[in-house]
């Protein structure tokens, strides 16, 4: 049996290889205290020998577990001290921010933590913020893609690279990641929010995983992940025609103002036509949902001048002959008004 390839020495390749960090880079290293990043956090200072690496932890309190954060804190920056890391601390309201903006806890404090992250890489000059995704995250998260409806781009699953972001343990098995925190007796803190089955992530990772695994297939982990990467390659090349699409059919007037142009937009493929428009409702800040991208494709095909859709939280989309025009009249809030 063809002995495993020591961990440092994989997460090394990968950092290099699929990750692209090079000699001198400045990391911002997400760390919560649970196994993964803590692995994270010990496998990029041992790195740091080999490629001088600048690198900054930080740790974020989501203001949701009172109990159990104080010993999440003093386990980050005590292993970040022992490694002569800088730590950085953040706090925000997770549950305020998910009322406020009427989004999932979830989401909500996903976007508190990857802001916090980003002004850390800003006050830093940080290149890459890396992040401890592991081979066991991205099956759950393919699955949890498919429950929610992605197309062929969200099934792809996560990039190793993905512009700032970097995940060097995203083809790593969790299981290898424990034996190794247990094999170099490095300590860890266990979140207990994991085990919340109000959380529609834990019940794909406690329950229909396993259930998969038991009674359709025991490899469905790998058999998932080996699909998000043969879509990953079919992504890029669609990537590439839409970034060519929207050049030929968006025009950004400001940024609370966008036109799609209807006769080019109508020239292309269906396919294309999706991704153009989940990318403008992006980029407006717009939410791109299925049903919302299929009303915006109707209105551009078959529309009729003077009509309009409201797509929620003040998005207007005003039907003109030779154009659709997305803005926010009454500013990024809900508003009951009309556009003509």
């Amino acid at each position: 049996m063809r002995k495993k390839e020591p961990l440092p020495r994989l997460f090394f390749r990968e950092l290099t290889e699929s990750c692209q960090v090079g000699q001198g880079s400045r990391i911002i290293i997400a760390v919560s205290g649970g196994p993964d990043s803590m692995a994270l956090l010990h496998l990029l200072a041992d790195a740091r020998k080999r490629l001088d690496l600048e690198l900054t932890a930080v740790w974020l309190d989501h203001s949701l577990r009172p109990e159990e954060t104080p010993i999440e804190e003093q386990t980050v920056r005590a292993a970040a001290e022992k490694l002569q890391i800088n730590c950085v601390r953040h706090r925000v309201d997770a549950a305020s921010h998910s009322d406020e903006q009427g989004i999932s806890l979830e989401h909500a404090a996903r976007d508190l933590r990857y802001a916090a992250l980003r002004t850390t890489a800003r006050e830093v000059e940080a290149e890459y913020i890396a992040v401890a995704h592991t081979a066991d995250d991205q099956a759950e998260e393919i699955l949890l893609r498919l429950l929610r409806g992605s197309g062929r781009e969200g099934v792809s699953g996560m990039r190793m690279r993905s512009r700032d972001l970097i995940r060097p343990l995203l083809n790593i098995d969790k299981k290898d990641l424990l034996a190794w925190l247990t094999g170099q007796g490095i300590a860890s803190c266990f979140d207990s929010s994991n085990d919340d089955m109000r959380f529609l992530r834990n019940r794909v990772r406690h329950q229909l995983l396993p259930f998969l695994e038991e009674h359709f297939e025991q490899g469905v982990k790998k058999s998932l992940r080996k699909t998000a990467d043969s879509l990953a390659v079919d992504e890029e090349l669609l990537a590439a025609l839409t970034a060519e699409a929207e050049q030929e059919t968006i025009s950004e007037l400001s940024s609370l103002k966008m036109q799609l142009l209807r006769a080019p937009f109508c020239a292309l493929h269906p396919a294309l036509q999706r991704r153009v428009v989940e990318r403008l409702l992006w980029k407006i800040g717009g939410r791109a949902g299925y049903d919302h991208i299929l009303l915006v494709i109707k209105a551009a095909e078959s529309g009729r001048t003077n009509s309009e859709l409201h797509l929620g939280r003040g998005l207007r989309v005003g039907v003109f002959r030779d154009c659709l025009e997305f803005s926010y009249p009454a500013g990024k809030k809900a508003w009951r008004g009309r556009l003509f």
